[in-house]
């Protein structure tokens, strides 16, 4: 009676370990499934979709489609930090308020770098924040770090040739 008892022990703990390397499996699974959603869709904000694809593209689409219709692209200023950073929270009102004034003529993106540390390798990021400028074809243009004001950045953009005094059209 006792060596089935064991036997019957031996099943139960067996079946009950299995279950849970199922369990964690199916976890692990699902988180994998969950980070490369993620990589595919770093930042999605205004319609610009920031996201790597893994071929070599940088994050400023041909085209960008808002409201079902594609619209010409416009040039791109990331922030590369975090909501935790000092800085990077001393930059957050100048992103938004660039964001909301100068709306169809730049995009501004922010990407929280400790949340997407993918994007330190992608975006060689070794300072946050960095804001990196991108003409409307996409090309880098211009790379600060540290804090940037708003008076600075709107230079920069005049210095790069880039017209923000019109209206999209």
């Amino acid at each position: 009676m006792s060596k089935e008892v064991n036997v019957s022990n031996n099943v139960l703990q067996a079946i009950i370990i299995i279950v849970l390397v199922v369990v964690v499996g199916i976890v692990l699974y699902v988180k994998q499934g969950q980070k490369a959603d993620e990589a595919v869709s770093l930042q999605k904000t205004e319609g610009v979709n920031v996201a790597h694809r893994g071929d070599g593209a940088n994050p400023l689409s041909s085209a960008r489609e808002t409201g079902g219709r594609f619209e010409k692209p416009i040039p791109l200023l990331l922030d590369l930090g975090a909501t935790k950073c000092i800085p990077c929270k001393m930059m957050a009102p100048i992103l938004d308020e660039l964001r909301e004034e100068y709306r169809g003529r730049f995009d501004v993106v922010f990407i929280d770098v400790w949340e997407n540390k993918e994007a330190i390798g992608r975006y060689n990021i070794h300072v946050i924040p960095t804001q990196i400028f991108f003409d409307a074809e996409g090309k880098e243009r211009y790379r600060h770090q540290g804090f940037y004001s708003k008076e600075e950045i709107l230079r920069k953009w005049k210095e790069l040739g880039i017209n923000l005094d019109t209206e999209k059209g």
